[in-house]
This record gives structure tokens, sequence and C-alpha cells, in this order.
């Protein structure tokens, strides 16, 4: 329930926004803190105003979930509640600690002072949801800040710590602590001084001479790094307008935000933020179920995915006993871990004591007995089935009570690999991605007897380590690696058929995919593919398969690591090169397997490999393997480079509608030499089309 606190500190009215869980201006809270100011303005007793928040925070912003409602626009708006502050009589004075995001940062900037705690977090991330500040954050920053500072934080939508602004007039004071009471202060010391609050933020500034020039480059900029998402364009010349007449700006600002708020870029990036809120929650455990300590971690395996695994708990400053089998093995883990932070340390993000302090807390091994007094052990070795068992059991017989037990697997059955245990309620999959101390999502695998308590300590986990966790039931490949199966089989049959590689890598790039299969097949290792489709020939014989890709491995083209693939790749170099031998490859397997080659549009190529994940995230929901739509979104928006700008597979899915989406799947099947078996609509999707409704719908 949103409320607003009253307190008196002698004659300052202390306001304490109390809306969990980020304090946010819903409609409601808007309504009270208009009351709060005004009775604190009435009040005779009171000479000055402070406004704060209750708990960790001081304001999230506005209460996304009301975008596109009609509580959004409904009276009190949040630009009323920052005009009510802004010409207050009485100075009101901001008191800003934990994070200050979006609307609770413009509403400060409406005040009349400013004051931080050091470590305050502040920023305007708008442009993450595809929009750009509402009320007034891209007028007031660049006149408190700075043109250049202003478009820094707007324009990337990174928060910065307040320490890191104590130059320029967006804060009166940066403080160590006793936030409120410095604010008090500065509210006494305002209205000492008899003179009304002063609305610098609303002066013409005196423009840079380098303005336009500024401009035109961040512009430029902007249209590189992010060419689908207009909120980054929009936004500067949002801020453009501050240069000029306070409320012309204003009135600009307001409109590019409605024009936002509509586009599909908008309305997807806001279903990613909602997306991941949603993965968090898993059913059949509840928010108050205790979790396990987690103190020390045990990784089995040091090559490049144990050792990846490792540094997650190292940069959160857990300690990680790291055990290998061989001498050699371990030194060269040990090497890659310590290589990968001398970089971080060259590019600035650490520092030379603390690539020290990281790897103190790293303890190598070659016995597993190291791992007794583990609280969770993560197995990271060889994906085959015999090795997890030998693992497992070995594993079972060194932890202590009551650890966790976790499979880094990324497509082998959980539930067999729980049962090499006497302790089945303890084995968790813990599917990390490669590279595991970059990728944002881990899959988080609930085996058939996984406990609450063990999901419950290992989402909590994910979050303090950085990772975005989604829950997956147990299937071949589980939520991610299934779908990506018949994408790649499509991208392949679309070569068989007369695409080539670079054309279906070119072409899903192009559509948003951050790198297309092509290429992520050699960077990842065509021999990984391989073994597993060796596999699919024996477990599921009637799944259709190009043998193209197994011809290619046949030559030892495994990918960046052989240098050679699909492309080759020069010596010391990752840039992909066409290359005449598989050229020739693809000819003599056409001609060996009697198709000749056709023109494949661009439009195909990408309906038919992201058609192939809907279709197979159709089936994974029908099977209850994932627990919602929005998750299978966040696995593929977190871990396999799908345009935050379309969503996910199947807010895109929903965006072309059920109807459509089927229909088209119907006319894969059709086509010559078609898979119609899997371009049969699943019938979770067959349902949705009857109707006319979408996936997040249901």
């Amino acid at each position: 329930m949103p409320k607003v606190h009253t307190r008196l500190d002698l004659d300052v009215a202390v306001l304490t926004l109390d809306n969990p869980p980020v304090n946010g201006f819903g409609l409601e809270q808007r309504r009270l803190l208009i009351e709060a100011l005004d009775q604190a303005a009435a009040d005779p007793a009171v000479r000055a105003i402070v406004v704060t928040g209750a708990g960790a925070l001081f304001s999230g912003g506005a209460d996304i979930r009301e975008f596109g409602k009609p509580e959004m626009i409904a009276s009190p708006h949040l630009l009323d509640v920052l005009q009510v502050a802004e010409y207050s009589a009485k100075p009101v004075v901001a008191a800003i600690h934990g994070t200050c995001m979006g609307g609770g940062l413009e509403f400060s900037l409406a005040c009349h002072g400013r004051v931080a705690l050091a470590g305050a977090l502040v920023g305007l991330p708008e442009v993450k949801l595809g929009l750009l500040p509402g009320s007034g954050g891209t007028q007031r920053l660049p006149r408190a800040l700075g043109l250049a500072r202003a478009l820094d934080l707007i324009v990337s939508g990174e928060p910065v710590p307040a320490a890191q602004l104590r130059e320029g007039a967006l804060f009166d004071a940066v403080v160590d602590e006793d936030v409120v009471g410095a604010a008090c202060a500065l509210a006494r010391q305002l209205a000492q001084a008899g003179q009304r609050p002063r609305l610098r933020e609303r002066e013409v500034p005196d423009a840079p001479a380098s303005a336009q020039e500024l401009l035109g480059a961040r512009r430029e900029l902007a249209r590189r790094q992010y060419p689908r998402q207009p909120a980054r364009l929009h936004a500067i010349d949002a801020v453009a307008a501050s240069l000029g007449d306070f409320e012309a700006g204003m009135e600009l600002e307001r409109w590019l935000f409605f024009a936002l708020l509509a586009t599909p870029e908008s309305h997807a990036m806001r279903h990613a933020f909602f997306a991941e809120r949603a993965a968090a929650h898993v059913r059949g455990v509840p928010a108050d179920t205790p979790v396990r300590p987690v103190r020390l971690v045990g990784v089995v395996g040091a090559g490049t995915m144990g050792g990846g695994i490792a540094m997650n708990f190292l940069n959160a400053g857990l300690p990680v006993v790291l055990v290998e089998a061989r001498q050699e093995a371990l030194e060269r883990g040990l090497a890659t871990v310590r290589s990968n932070y001398e970089a971080s340390a060259r590019r600035g993000r650490l520092s030379a004591e603390q690539v020290e302090q990281r790897m103190a807390l790293l303890r190598p091994s070659l016995d597993f007995e190291a791992l007794a007094p583990c609280d969770l052990i993560i197995e990271a070795v060889f994906e085959d089935l015999q090795v997890k068992r030998e693992v497992f059991q070995r594993l079972d017989a060194v932890a202590r009570e009551g650890a966790i037990l976790a499979s880094n697997t990324s497509t082998l059955d959980l539930d067999a690999i729980a049962g090499f245990t006497r302790r089945p309620a303890d084995v968790v999959g813990m599917h990390f991605f490669s590279p595991a101390n970059v990728m944002k999502l881990l899959e988080v695998v609930r085996g058939g007897q996984t406990s609450a308590q063990v999901l419950a300590t290992v989402m909590r986990l994910a979050r303090s380590i950085g990772k975005t966790a989604v829950v997956s039931g147990v299937c071949d490949g589980f939520i991610g690696n299934r779908m990506l199966e018949h994408y790649g089989r499509m991208a392949h049959f679309l070569v068989e058929e007369g695409a080539s590689p670079q054309q279906v890598d070119r072409a899903l790039e192009d559509w948003g995919m951050a790198m297309g299969p092509f290429r992520m097949s050699d960077l990842a290792g065509n021999d990984i593919g391989w073994a597993i489709r060796k596999r699919r020939y024996v477990d599921k014989p009637q799944v259709r398969y190009s043998r193209l890709a197994d011809r290619l491995c046949e030559l030892g083209r495994f990918g960046q690591k052989t240098g050679a693939g699909w492309y080759r790749y020069e010596s010391g170099s990752r840039e992909a090169l066409p290359d005449p031998e598989v050229d020739a490859l693809i000819r003599q397997y056409r001609h060996d397997i009697g198709v000749s080659a056709r023109a494949v549009s661009d439009r195909e190529i990408v309906e038919r490999c992201i058609y192939a994940l809907v279709n197979e995230a159709a089936r994974i929901l029908e099977e209850g393997i994932a627990q919602r739509a929005s998750d299978i979104d966040m696995v593929y928006l977190a871990g396999y480079g799908f345009p935050l700008w379309r969503g996910g597979p199947l807010m895109w899915a929903d965006m072309q509608g059920s109807y459509m989406s089927a229909r088209r799947m119907r006319e894969f099947a059709a086509q010559p030499g078609g898979d119609a078996a899997f371009w049969e609509p699943a019938p979770w999707l067959a349902r949705l089309a009857a109707r006319g409704a979408g996936f997040h719908e249901a």
C-alpha cells in the first residue's frame, strides 16, 4: 500500500516515500505526495521540506506497470507532482540514498536542492525500455550537469554513483553519511536566505561552442550502435532542445515520449523488463522458502567453462575450490583465469590489487576431498553421461550433508544424473553459457526430486553473481538448446537448398541476431554439434537432419579452434572469411543428394529460423518444461543474442499474430522437401491461433 510518512525535524518536514519495492510514483503515491507537500506548505511550524525514500533507496521512478494504461496519465500525473514541488513557497530538498532512477531523479531535479550519499546510484534508464525521460529529465539534467555529461547518462541509460557527479550543479552536497540530516541543514539555509526558491533548471543555458558538433557526433554513434532503437536518437533530439526555451523543450520531450511509447520496440523492451522479473518467481517455491548458506563453492573441471564458472563466484567475493584430474590441466585453467582478470585490468575495469584479491580466493586442487567442506559443487566436465556418472558418484561420497550438487550439463538428463547419487533432492542443473563469466543467462534445471530449498538457494545465488536465472524442466536440451537445435536444422536445410552460410548469417544478423548460426557454430566448435547429432541419430531417428555439417566435421573443420569451419580464420584473428573449399563442399553435397540450388530470400531465411524457435517453444510450453512464455523469451534475450528490441521469440510471434504464425508454418510444411512433421503447428500454438490469442495472453 503506497504511503508517505511525515515527521518534523525541528522546523523541517521530512517526507518519506514508502511504496515497496522501489518507491515508485504510481497514481496513488503521486496523490499522497502532493497532499503531504501541501500539508507541509500550509503548516506554520514548517519552514522547509525534505523528501527522501524508505528502505534502501530513494525512488526507482515511474511505475511502468501503468504505462499504456489510464493510470499513467490520470491526474495527478508525475509532471503535476514536479510542478507542486518546484513552485512550493517553501524550499523542497531531495535527500538521495541507494538508488534514484528515472522519475525519481526527475523529481529531485524539480526540487530546490539535492543532497546525495556518495554511493547513491543515479540515472535515467528510460532508453532501456525504448523510451526517453518524460518528466523533464532531458531538459533539466543538461542544465544542471552540462550537455556532454547529461548526454552520457540519458543516451546510455546507465546509472553512476553520485560521487562521480560532484562537479556541476546537480548536487548541492555529496555526503558519506546522514544524508537526511545534511538535506535538512541545506533546507534551513535556503529558508534562512528568505528568497523564493530558485528555478535554476528552467534558465536558458549558455550553449558551449562545440554543442552542435557534440550532438552530431552522438547522433552518428547512436545510429551505429543502436540502429533499431529509435529512443536513443530521439533522446538526443530532446536534449538538443534543452539549449533553448524550457517550455518548448518540455513539449518536445513529452511528444517524443508518447510517440516512443507506441512503438513495437518499446513494447518489446518493456515486456523484457517484466519477463526478467517474472522469471525469478518459481512455481511451488514460496517467497519465504528457507535458503541454504553458500560460503564456499566447488567447481569440478578447470577448462574454459569451469574457469569461467569459478570467476562468477570469485567476482562476488566467494572462495572457490577448483578441482582437476591432471596438474597440467589445472595449471592451464589457473593461467586462463588470471589472464582474463589481467585483461580486465588492462581495460581499466579492475585494479592490480583486485586481480590479486580474486586470485587469492581461488583454491586449486587435484584431490576430490578438497570439495568436502563446500556448500555448492558444480561439475563442468565433458558432456558424456558416463563421465558425469563417475563425477557424481565421487561427489556423493565426499560432499557434506546438505551440500548442493549441480551439473552444468547443456543437454543430458538431469534426473539420470541425480540418480547417480543417494541425495537426488540436492541435485540441480546450473547451465552456464559460454563464456560463463560474461554471459548473463543461467538455466536452472529442476529435476523431478530437486527440493524447493535447493531451487530457492540457487535462484537467490544467481542474483548475487549477476545472472538472469530461468527455471527449466528436464528434457533433452532444456529450453534454450532444445529450441536452438531446430533453428540450426533450418539453417542447414536453407544452405542445402541454395543459400550460402554467409547469406544465412547476414540475413539473421541484419534482422537483429547478435551472431548468425554458422558463425556461432564456428565459435562454439562444430564438433560439439556433431557429437550431439550422432546421439540424436540413434535416440531420435524420426527427426530429419542435413548431413552437410557432418561432412564439414569429417574434414576436421571444427571452427575457430582449428582455423577452419564454415569459414576460414587467419592466425590470431576471429574474423570469419568466406572459404572456396566450403563452397565446393556444399556444391558436391547438393549434387550427391540430388538437389538443384534455388534462390532463397532473406525473408525466408529469417522466418524459417525464427519460426522454428517459436514452434518448438510452443511444444515446450505444452509439456510444462517452461513455466511461462516470458521465461522462454528471457532465455533467448539473455543467452542467445536475440535482439532486445524484438522482445524474444514468443513476443515477436505475438506481434505477427498466432493465426498468421500458424499459417506461415503450414506454408513451410507444404514446400517440396519441407519438414512437414516439424512444421505442423504445436497444439499450444494451434489453440492460440483458433481464438486469435497470443502466447503472453495465455
